[in-house]
């Protein structure tokens, strides 16, 4: 059997040793290549993958040999292969990137650890993705979400405790939910195969035990996927950790909890209980409606510019369930769509404030918080860091030209497909709220007076190491280039949503 053959199993197995062996060797410099070089091969097995999945359909894996149900399965379809370049692309990016911030940012005798836990949450995370078994992505999200709470613990700054230790509680609570569910499902069906879990739900979909499984895994995987009002936890979370973890989280951690919510959905429960028999695209529908206008509306008035798009990560959480409440393909097109986009996007702006920071503190600044009074004049004396920020910006509102745009577009055609025109209204107004809290930055770095000026001081260009604008600035790059070449990222979405929307029961 070739190489190729066994990439659905390498593409955990890699990361997933990479972790050990960064403990092992106890030396930041070491486990830094240890664990860059498996995410830079977990990339590339990734790409592998989603060309396979073009020219042959479906991947599976049977570990062991055994054969689906009695043996865990590893499955990748054009969806799963669409989530792993993400994820994996992210940390292939994100790695170097740590490498040259983490030395003010994280203890020196922590480095190991940090890149130990970075490959196990990239581990986690892939496998939650890979895994066609109810339990195996259990485990993985647990593997995924342990490793995250010490990532974010890491970080200097007291409150990061403090915010790892809320993560820790209401993760804690939605894993509870989520197994509780899975629970009842093995209870109803005698399998932990997803596929097999959905043929025999067929017949006893209507059942109690079903219905009660469905609400905990709903309940359970939106407190995950910070989904409004269950997002407590993540304005802290992204504010106080370090800036590659942040950047890391906002592009993928919540987008994998989307991709399982969408996967039970469609996969195990079926559209006809979840869409049609019960009114979760109208609770779906609302939320996402409050997540839109209610957290955008809260980003606009934070004086911290981290804490600033952690609020409208939430607001942009609310596109992706907005798509998933349509229940089309145009909707679920744009909900896979903005999964990606948006990673990009949050992903790049949250690496360049981490050069901001950087930037502050060899400006005089310390390296405390980049609230909006300390980065006024910034885009003076930070250029092409702030211009980053700001044309990652204009994807978060959906300017023509960007990926964001085309997650607007495919809502707007689902809102349309439906008759619903008030919800294309709702689009377009929310996206001024996108406009207004992108504005806000734009404001204060280029047109407010830093305080040396206002002093009548000369100021000094103190521009992002290049180790950090370059890693940056390939996902912005990236989010502008697929806002003009579709063919990768439009094709993939519909792809897997003509694939999961009309697909089964």
């Amino acid at each position: 059997m070739s190489l190729a053959a066994h990439l659905p199993v390498l593409q955990v197995v890699v990361p997933l040793l990479s972790a050990p062996l960064a403990v092992l060797v106890r030396h930041g410099g070491l486990a830094f290549g240890l664990v860059t070089a498996a995410a830079w091969a977990a990339f590339a097995m990734a790409i592998g993958l989603w060309f396979q999945v073009g020219e042959s359909g479906t991947v599976t894996y049977h570990i062991g040999s055994w054969p689906p149900p009695w043996g865990i399965e590893y499955r990748v379809d054009r969806l799963a292969s669409f989530v792993l370049v993400l994820v994996s692309g992210v940390a292939a990016v994100v790695l170097p990137y740590s490498r040259a911030c983490v030395g003010r940012e994280i203890a020196r005798e922590q480095h190991y650890l940090y890149y130990a836990m970075f490959a196990l949450c990239l581990a986690g995370l892939l496998g939650i993705v890979i895994t066609g078994d109810a339990f195996n992505l259990f485990v993985f999200l647990e593997i995924s979400s342990l490793s995250t709470y010490v990532l974010i613990a890491l970080g200097r700054d007291r409150r990061a405790l403090a915010a790892s230790y809320r993560y820790l509680i209401m993760g804690s609570i939605g894993a509870t939910f989520i197994v509780i569910g899975i629970g009842f499902l093995y209870l109803m069906t005698g399998t932990l195969n997803l596929v097999d879990m959905g043929t025999r739900l067929s017949g006893v979909e209507n059942s109690r035990p079903v219905l009660v499984a469905l609400a905990f895994l709903t309940v359970g995987i939106c407190l995950k996927l910070a989904l409004f009002p269950l997002h407590q936890w993540l304005p802290n979370a992204y504010t106080y950790a370090p800036s590659a973890v942040t950047a890391f989280l906002a592009a993928t951690a919540t987008k994998v909890s989307v991709y399982v919510l969408i996967r039970f959905y469609f996969t195990v429960f079926g559209e006809s209980l979840v869409f049609h028999k019960l009114p979760l695209p109208e609770i779906m529908l609302w939320l996402s409606l409050m997540a839109m206008f209610g957290a955008s509306a809260v980003a606009l008035f934070q004086n911290n510019l981290k804490r600033l798009f952690a609020y409208s990560s939430v607001g942009q959480i609310g596109y992706i369930t907005l798509g998933l409440s349509f229940d089309s393909v145009y909707g679920l097109t744009a909900s896979v769509l903005h999964l990606f986009n948006h990673g990009l996007a949050k992903g790049a702006i949250f690496l360049l404030i981490g050069g901001l920071v950087l930037g502050l503190g060899r400006s005089g600044g310390g390296h405390g918080q980049p609230t909006l009074d300390r980065i006024a004049g910034l885009g003076r004396r930070m250029p092409i860091t702030c211009l980053g920020i700001f044309l990652a910006g204009l994807s978060l509102i959906g300017v023509p030209g960007t990926a964001g745009f085309l997650t607007k577009w495919y809502l707007i055609l689902a809102a349309l497909e439906q008759g619903q025109y008030w919800l294309v209204a709702a689009v377009l107004l929310s996206s001024l709220l996108a406009v207004a809290y992108v504005w806000r930055f734009v404001e204060v770095a280029w047109f407010r007076p830093s305080a040396r000026e206002e002093a009548g001081q000369d100021e000094v260009r103190h521009e992002a190491p290049r180790a950090l604008l370059v890693p940056a600035w390939l996902l912005v790059l990236a989010s502008l280039w697929f806002g003009l070449d579709t063919s990768f990222t439009v094709s993939s979405a519909l792809d897997a949503a003509e694939a999961l929307v009309g697909s089964g029961r």
